[in-house]
């Protein structure tokens, strides 16, 4: 708390109607202990017996407690010093739960924590105000009427001096209403200096030397006495007083100063007036200050942690009935409201933040609680609804959807609490759930319920909630029980359970929707928390059973809205919880949760011909289901938690997979099912699950049906896992889905992954085939193979050669299969591939003639010598040229026709020359002359043309184009060129009348034809 040095001003005129001398005679004006006379009520007697608390103490408690003191004096013209003594004695606090609130954040709830960032609840000014009391450092304590004062000395560390503080509190009928400390921290709460002196006033009354007000012990005096006591008070303290003191007597002694016109005097130590409002103190410009502090931090340095922090003090305010949880959260709003980030996203039309936006749902959930506060008096509600009004006004405001421009504002609630103020009720009859709404209905009362069976035992402890540790409330008993014998933590399940079962419609927007997933997984959280004995079971028993049976208004009813919020997350709670004791009951509530109506194209099933209540009132719009993927997840979470209950009972695997079929359509989701059964089923400990294993199979196939006209990128790894599957399953297994691969694989799929798997030595091993049965597999596999191939030459054919190898007839099929395709169905890079695999097999001859077919399908232009196709056409010229002259007569045509580059050319060309045709196997040296071919004579004459053309063909496209720094390259080319001309037998001239022309041609490039006279002549 911010504690000012100066003193408030008092609040109320002092002076003494009736006075009468006589009656104030014998009695002494000093003070008294505060244990004095008829204080100690309840003393004990040898510690087991105590004496009866006497009637004045009794009278003086009440009167203490309910009424302004200045009303006591209005009532009553005289009034006994022992009885003034008493109601003084009584006005202090004397529970240290208030004062604990106002000195430390709530550490026992959810958002534990302490203000800044030191976590350590030893550094709460509350528990550090009670070790300065323990230790001995609180002194000089005076209570003068409604005012208490005292020293408390910080003790010297080693990095700060002893800190001797003045502390000063006043209080009313019960209450702190200001404190004062001369420590300087500002903070919203008190100092642990302020609660050291209230606490020793608080457990030690006895050793307070306690004093009537002021204004009483001065109505004693005689005039030389009020002399006397001006004088003395004026020369001990003249320094800070005189100027004050002086002004104050010139003012009495003129007749028409405005302090004579007034009746009485103020007395700071008289107690409240009857028009002052009772409240504990609380700092408005600190509260103001931290959450303007917090709101600027934009959610680092955990001020979204702070906020909330505060707001569980609003609420712990409200719980205890303070009028300050109104009052504080009237200011933190006011902040909140001035918050410039709000203009900005106005301005740019963007939403707030999600971490932003969840305050603001706090924010707007606490003016609820107090809006539907049964003791709120009609002149507080009618001061909200105008602040309400006027806050809503602000353009500022943001809306319910995060968004500007929308007629719901999110203060947050607006219309709902100006609803709740002029009906005068708190009933909501509307399609909003209890889960989710801004209410949070059913939280609140699991709360409530849960606190309200601790009760009992936090009464004992010696600090208030606000201290006790998450550990210490996990400690307490929670089976309080009411008077006809249930528990609170009973009504709190009941409740909880009533609420999530409910059928509720899945509300608009990104935000809304995510905030009913979060409030169900808050609420769940705190469902399994609770340990489940006989008595809460059987409420589990009876809520599945109605939530099954409720019809419409149940979420696990036989019907359904379609776009109801989904059970799943509730439904796998409530199942885990009831298998031990209701198997078949638990089974039924996870089966009737496992639909997904939003997804289905016809509505549940079920007796539709009777009314849907709320079909009738929700409009019929395409659904935009933002949480759809979460929802989809949860979904699987509930069928993979089923299918691990059900190992080992086929007719619930059964069941569950039957169900799994209808309602997820997600092939992911189905994948990840069919995974989890197979890990299931397959564990190290335990012989493989056969039932589970086929239900995963099953799942497996569903997957590849799905996915096998629409594109996923996990496709490969679903094919390769479902081959895997089938196998453990059996070889009856890896036979069907080859038989039936036209509806669960790719031609491509099929083959690559599927057949050549099966073919593997690990799968004949894994089986433990005997021949007959490596054979009918091996056969099933040749046969898909060659359809695949029929289907999908291009991408099949090579995989189909491969697998039929082994069978003679199946090899020819699928090389007669290529042959077929390859004139207008497969790619020069297929028939190259497919070219090759068969000289490697050892038929050069078919090798050859795939060659030939995939050289009509090239083309190389003169600028592709780098093409990937190059090492290809090599090697066919090469292939040509190893089986005989003949061979290599018929396919340089189609290189001659099909590549232009000339430096491909040049190096076949070249190639042809170095050696005989026919030198690769003897099976052809019979075709082979002996003789090196002639550049003279067919074929290699035709080539040798075609090189020398590609040449200058490609010279003039470069000339065309060139810049100086690719003319040191273009002479090297023009030298490989002449090299190629000097192949022929008048190569010499032909290259020199080439040049000669190039010089008459580009005669305008003078650098460059310099650079050719260089080096060509």
């Amino acid at each position: 708390m911010a504690e000012r040095v100066q003193q408030p001003p008092a609040k109320r005129l002092c002076c003494r109607p009736g006075y009468n001398p006589a009656c104030r005679q014998g009695q002494r004006a000093g003070g008294v202990l505060c244990g004095g006379t008829g204080s100690a009520p309840g003393g004990s007697v040898n510690g087991k017996m105590h004496n009866p608390e006497s009637l004045l103490d009794i009278a003086a408690r009440r009167v203490a407690e309910k009424w302004p003191f200045q009303r006591v004096e209005e009532r009553f013209e005289r009034i006994p010093e022992p009885v003034q003594r008493r109601i003084v004695y009584w006005s202090f606090p004397r529970s240290e739960k208030e004062i604990c609130m106002y000195s430390s954040f709530n550490a026992g709830g959810e958002e534990s924590g302490t203000s800044g960032d030191n976590n350590d609840e030893t550094q709460l000014p509350f528990l550090r105000g009670v070790t300065l009391l323990e230790g001995g450092w609180v002194d000089n304590v005076l209570q003068v009427g409604f005012h208490l004062s005292g020293t408390v000395t910080d003790p010297a560390t080693p990095s700060s001096p002893e800190l001797v503080c003045n502390v000063s509190v006043s209080f009313d009928r019960c209450k702190i209403t200001a404190v004062t400390c001369t420590c300087g921290n500002k903070d919203i709460f008190y100092c642990a200096h302020v609660v050291a002196l209230s606490l020793y006033r608080v457990r030690k009354p006895e050793q307070v030397k306690l004093h009537l007000p002021i204004s009483e012990t001065l109505f004693q005096m005689s005039r030389d006495q009020l002399q006397k006591f001006v004088q003395y008070l004026i020369s001990v303290h003249h320094t800070e007083v005189l100027p004050t003191a002086q002004k104050l007597a010139d003012e009495i002694l003129s007749q028409n100063s405005e302090i004579n016109q007034v009746h009485g005097a103020p007395d700071p130590t008289a107690g409240a007036s009857v028009d002052d409002e009772n409240c504990w103190h609380l700092d408005e410009e600190q509260v103001q200050e931290q959450v303007k502090l917090f709101l600027s931090q934009g959610g680092y340095h955990g001020s979204g942690k702070q906020l909330n922090l505060l707001f569980s003090k609003v609420r712990e305010m409200l719980k205890m009935r303070d009028s300050n949880g109104a009052r504080m959260l009237t200011l933190i709003t006011e902040q909140f409201m001035a918050d410039p980030r709000l203009a900005l996203w106005r301005q740019q039309g963007t939403t707030m933040t999600d971490k932003y936006r969840q305050l603001w749902d706090e924010l707007g959930a606490l003016w609820m609680c107090i809006v539907l506060n049964p003791h709120c008096k009609p002149e507080q509600k009618s001061s909200w609804l105008r602040q309400l009004r006027r806050w809503n006004s602000v353009d500022v405001c943001p809306w319910e959807d995060g968004n500007h421009g929308n007629d719901q504002s999110l203060l947050p609630t607006y219309r709902m609490i100006l609803h709740l103020l002029h009906k005068g009720h708190t009933s909501i009859t509307n399609m909003e759930g209890w889960v989710g709404h801004p209410l949070d209905p059913i939280g609140t009362l699991f709360s409530t319920l849960t606190e309200s069976g601790r009760a009992g035992e936090e009464g004992s402890n010696t600090y208030c909630s606000s201290v006790v540790s998450r550990a210490d409330l996990q400690r307490m008993p929670v089976q309080r029980l009411l008077g006809d014998g249930e528990s609170y933590m009973a009504l709190a399940v009941e409740t909880a359970l009533i609420g999530l079962g409910q059928q509720r419609v899945m509300p608009d927007g990104l935000y809304a929707q995510e905030k009913v997933c979060r409030n169900e997984e808050q609420l769940l959280a705190k469902l399994q928390e609770v340990e489940l004995d006989d008595s809460l079971v059987k409420i589990f028993r009876k809520q599945a059973v109605f939530l099954l049976e409720a019809g419409p208004y149940s979420g696990l009813g036989e019907i359904v809205h379609r776009e109801s919020v989904p059970m799943h997350t509730f439904a796998r709670y409530l199942f885990t919880s009831l298998l031990p004791h209701d198997a078949e009951l638990a089974y039924k509530i996870a089966l009737r949760a496992m639909r997904l109506p939003v997804l289905e194209s016809t509505a549940s099933s079920g007796d539709l011909s009777r009314p849907h209540p709320i079909v009738s009132v929700v409009p019929n719009r395409y659904p935009r289901w933002f949480t759809l993927s979460h929802i989809e997840s949860q979904q699987c979470e509930l069928a993979s938690t089923m299918l691990t209950a059900a190992k080992g009972d086929s007719r619930r695997l059964e069941t569950v997979l039957e169900s799994i079929q209808k309602n997820i359509h997600s092939s992911s989701h189905i994948f990840k099912l069919a995974q989890d059964a197979f890990k299931i089923a397959t564990l190290m400990d335990s012989l493989p699950d056969i039932t589970l294993l086929k239900v995963s199979l099953e799942l497996g196939l569903q997957v590849m049906r799905i996915t096998l006209s629409t594109l996923n990128w996990r496709r490969r790894e679903m094919v390769r896992w479902l081959v895997t599957c089938a196998t453990e399953v059996g070889v009856y297994a890896l036979d069907s889905i080859m038989q039936s691969w036209f509806t669960l694989f790719t031609p491509t799929e099929a083959t690559s992954i599927v057949a050549t798997t099966v073919m593997s030595n690990s799968t004949i091993v894994r089986l433990h085939l005997d021949c007959h049965q490596q054979e009918n597999l091996a056969s099933s596999a040749r046969t898909l193979a060659l359809q695949c191939a029929m289907k999908d030459p291009q991408n099949c054919a090579l995989s189909a050669l491969t697998l039929c190898e082994k069978d003679h007839i199946a090899f020819e099929t699928a090389y007669q299969i290529v042959l077929d395709a390859a004139a207008t169905g497969m790619s020069y890079t297929q028939l190259f591939t497919i070219a090759r695999y068969m000289e490697h097999r050892g038929y050069p001859m078919r090798a050859y003639k795939l060659a030939t077919l995939a050289m009509a399908h090239l083309n190389l232009s003169y600028n592709q010598d780098t093409h990937p196709a190059i090492n290809d056409v090599l090697w066919a010229c090469a292939l040509s040229h190893s089986l005989g002259k003949n061979e290599l007569a018929a396919v340089i045509p189609l290189v001659v026709k099909s590549v232009k580059c000339a430096t491909v050319l040049s190096d076949i060309l070249r190639r042809c020359t170095l050696t005989t045709p026919g030198m690769v196997s003897a099976l052809h040296s019979r075709r082979n002359s002996g003789k090196l071919m002639s550049l003279d004579k067919a074929p290699l004459r035709q080539l040798l043309d075609a090189t020398i053309g590609a040449y200058i063909n490609t010279t003039h496209s470069r000339l065309t184009h060139i810049s100086p720094r690719h003319y040191s390259e273009f002479i090297e080319f023009l030298g490989k060129a002449r090299e190629t001309f000097m192949m022929a037998h008048d190569g010499h001239i032909q290259f020199t009348q080439f040049i000669d022309n190039l010089k008459q041609i580009y005669k305008g490039k003078k650098k460059l034809m310099m650079l050719v006279r260089e080096r060509f002549g």
